[in-house]
């Protein structure tokens, strides 16, 4: 049987037409696949700042509406800040609306000890934490109290698919295990927003957050994103 020219040892250039053509597409292919992958952090950037652009020109009707309401119930402050860690260990300011009462961080202490249960690995989740408020629990059932966080994203310090950015309490508890998530960029979803959001235990959380880090690829981002939507409608595990 005459051998195939894949495995002949002659130089493309000796080879026939439709072999020669063989080779050069897969070097092509290569070379395509080296220059998108020296391309996507800066295509990923330039996606989350037009996204995010047009996604807080969109909103800012509703950001209004819920910063008047919010002021109404209680007349504190709309935006919570609160400092979070990013890829590499990288700190931040990340936003959000407030639905809590003002002072909320001071009587968490208590509430831990009222309710040990509470801790679900190094998260501290009460599904009727007393501390929200009335508008509060709409704003967190539907994650519009989430919405700030995409002027995160315009800014740099996140993107929009990718683990979410703990604080740093919960950072210096972490096993070597979860401190995988610091490994990439914090984004507003990803796969446990989509599949349970706090009904899962942290360590579901984690697994589902190393699964993201380590198999999916861009256009199954885009399906997490869509995915978000519904998920976020439904209000399951918005708490």
């Amino acid at each position: 049987m005459k051998p195939s020219n894949e495995a002949s040892p002659l130089p493309p250039a000796l080879l026939g037409t439709s072999s020669r053509r063989r080779v050069f597409m897969r070097r092509a292919r290569v070379r395509l696949n080296i220059a998108l992958t020296a391309m996507g952090p800066r295509v990923r950037r330039s996606l989350d700042v037009t996204l995010s652009a047009m996604a807080l020109a969109a909103l800012t009707p509703l950001f209004i509406f819920v910063a008047i309401a919010i002021k109404l119930q209680d007349r504190g402050p709309i935006v919570f800040k609160q400092e979070r860690i990013g890829r590499g260990g990288k700190r931040f300011m990340l936003f959000k609306f407030r639905t809590m009462v003002h002072g909320a961080d001071a009587m968490k202490s208590a509430l831990a000890q009222m309710n040990p249960d509470a801790m679900s690995g190094v998260r501290f989740k009460l599904t009727k934490d007393p501390r929200v408020t009335k508008i509060g629990r709409i704003l967190r059932r539907f994650s519009i109290d989430e919405m700030p966080q995409i002027y995160n994203v315009l800014r740099g310090d996140m993107t929009l698919v990718g683990p979410r950015p703990p604080v740093w309490r919960e950072v210096a508890l972490y096993s070597p295990k979860a401190l995988r998530r610091l490994e990439v960029t914090p984004g507003l979803t990803c796969l446990w927003q989509i599949g349970g959001r706090s009904d899962l235990t942290f360590e579901q959380q984690v697994d589902l957050d190393l699964e993201y880090i380590d198999k999916v690829k861009a256009k199954e981002e885009v399906a997490i994103v869509v995915k978000t939507v519904p998920a976020v409608l439904s209000g399951r595990g918005a708490y």
